[in-house]
């Protein structure tokens, strides 16, 4: 897998018109996302450093839920991408 370009990825989050989520729906996004991580274990699945990084990253930023998924996708080059 090809490293994950952090910088440009929050270069990108920054210039984007979004209204970042407050503190409370944050820790509910960042409880949710564990739960889903330890899904992914369980089904031997495990997240890379980077896609951990990424993550993170859009949670430290107040990323909503639905503009993560486009920037998951954004950054592997999916052509649903709407960013």
């Amino acid at each position: 897998m090809t490293p994950i370009n952090l910088d440009a990825v929050r270069t990108k989050i920054r210039s984007l018109d979004y209204e970042p989520g407050t503190a409370e729906e944050v820790a509910e996004w960042r409880m949710a996302n564990e739960d889903a991580r330890h899904n992914l274990v369980v089904e031997n699945m495990h997240p890379t450093p980077d896609e951990d990084a990424l993550f993170a990253l859009m949670m430290d930023e107040g990323v909503p839920l639905a503009l993560q998924t486009q920037l998951a996708l954004w950054v592997m080059g999916h052509p649903d991408a709407r960013i």
